[in-house]
């Protein structure tokens, strides 16, 4: 029999605890009742320690296992939850994800597929999927983001001119400089702002007339 076929299975939902070792989360009461057992492991960290090195709060970290993304590895004597040194990169995994654009709940998901595989291949299969989906997604914002470069670093060049510009010059005679080579096209960072300024000096003007209209019937 090929090795491949002697790994074990990936565990179904529920029989293992996600980002955990294999051990559910229990009731307060039970994990109390056991601490006269063997003492936690001196490499398990504390919410607060845990907190500090990953800095998420506590509230986060708390959440994590409300979503079932992270449980505690064991408690302590007092009952105070204790974390494995996996669960730091645990955490980072949460928030790499979280700045690709995943939330919470499509993490939540994403877990639970991989949990409900019945298989390593399958599992690692469905992983790739989804990161496949987010480079292509990561590519085409890169692409986006890098034309916006390209017109702020032109849209700055053109603003350099400004600063030879006359200081009494009225901003409603922007529409026609004549400092620029006329040649040059206009970047469309600019003449949004042009777009707005004679529609708003349109509408001044427009209620300039009509009130100063009213003011003369009144008066006549």
């Amino acid at each position: 029999m090929p090795a491949y076929h002697r790994l074990p299975l990936a565990p179904r939902l529920g029989e293992l605890a996600v980002g955990s070792p294999a051990q559910a989360e229990e009731p307060d009461e039970v994990l109390r009742g056991a601490a006269d057992g063997p003492a936690p492991r001196k490499d398990l960290m504390q919410i607060g320690d845990l907190a500090r090195e990953t800095g998420k709060t506590v509230r986060a970290i708390h959440l994590y296992e409300e979503l079932g993304l992270l449980v505690p590895a064991d408690r302590s004597k007092g009952g105070f939850r204790l974390y494995a040194r996996d669960a730091l990169l645990r955490i980072r995994w949460i928030g790499k994800l979280q700045e690709m654009g995943f939330s919470l709940s499509d993490i939540q998901t994403i877990v639970r597929e991989w949990e409900l595989m019945g298989s390593a291949p399958g599992a690692m299969k469905g992983m790739r999927e989804v990161y496949v989906r987010k480079l292509e997604e990561t590519r085409e914002q890169l692409r986006r983001l890098e034309a916006l470069a390209d017109e702020l670093v032109g849209s700055v060049a053109y603003l350099d001119t400004c600063d030879v510009c006359d200081p009494q010059r009225l901003l409603s005679a922007c529409h026609c400089c004549d400092l620029h080579d006329k040649e040059l096209d206009v970047p469309e960072l600019i003449l949004g702002f042009r777009a707005t300024q004679s529609a708003v000096l349109r509408a001044y003007h427009g209620g300039a007339r009509k009130r100063a209209f009213t003011h003369s019937k009144r008066n006549g």
